[in-house]
């Protein structure tokens, strides 16, 4: 048998590690602070010493999920939300294709639906972004785990990860989320704030009630395997 190159173990370290984090984020959902590396092992069909010999302590091993998350989120919510027929699926702009094959068509498959369901409203830009978003949590749980601890501060992780995590979250969501609602609320007639510095703190506010609004309503949908479906619901229900 050929020896595996250099690249070929790392494409598999690489697949194993998405492997790894995954199963680590349907566990979290449902157990939290409670998830052990025993846990993400059986979830992911893996032997404890293999995901130990990647994670040795659940604190790591989550901190590399929400980093690893907040890269792939990068592009949300600038990006256009519908485009033509031929565009490439959603979760492959944010590499989630990376975080596991399992179940991959019947995601897409759903994410289609739900696109073409979408191109037959009009939205408004906080609309669209927040449907989108809705369906990349449905798709790729360590994304909304993203959020939703984000929204509670990052309270799980020590201070020095958390604070570094969170300036990062600010920069790379809250403040372009931010900068969308000013755009929609000014498209609707409200008066937008021009960036004005004094503003700053409210404007970012505000985002991260959306934020948060979307969190806490996408909670049970996720649960129940029904985000996707439920996506227009929750944005009509939040009157976004």
């Amino acid at each position: 048998m050929t020896p595996r190159t250099k690249e070929q173990n790392e494409e598999i370290r690489m697949r194993r590690l998405a492997q790894i984090r995954k199963a680590a984020a349907d566990v979290f959902l449902n157990k939290g602070p409670l998830l052990e590396i025993r846990d993400v092992a059986a979830q992911a069909g893996l032997g404890y010493g293999t995901v130990y010999h990647y994670y040795s302590n659940k604190g790591d091993l989550l901190h590399d999920l929400l980093w690893d998350a907040l890269e792939r989120s990068e592009g949300w919510p600038e990006a256009p939300r519908v485009s033509d027929a031929n565009e490439e699926p959603v979760g492959e702009h944010f590499g989630l294709a990376a975080s596991a094959d399992i179940g991959k068509s019947a995601a897409t498959d759903s994410r289609n639906e739900s696109r073409e369901t979408a191109a037959t409203e009009k939205f408004g830009p906080i609309a669209a972004a927040s449907v989108w978003l809705l369906e990349l949590w449905a798709d790729d749980h360590a994304l909304y785990l993203l959020h939703k601890l984000a929204v509670e501060g990052f309270a799980w992780l020590p201070e020095a990860r958390s604070t570094k995590l969170s300036a990062a979250f600010q920069h790379d969501v809250i403040t372009p989320f931010a900068a969308l609602v000013d755009t929609g609320h000014a498209k609707d007639g409200d008066a937008a704030s021009g960036g004005n510095a004094a503003e700053q703190p409210y404007r970012l506010q505000r985002a991260e009630m959306l934020l948060a609004a979307l969190v806490g309503c996408a909670s049970l949908s996720l649960r129940r395997e029904k985000l996707h479906e439920e996506a227009m619901d929750i944005v009509r229900f939040l009157k976004l």
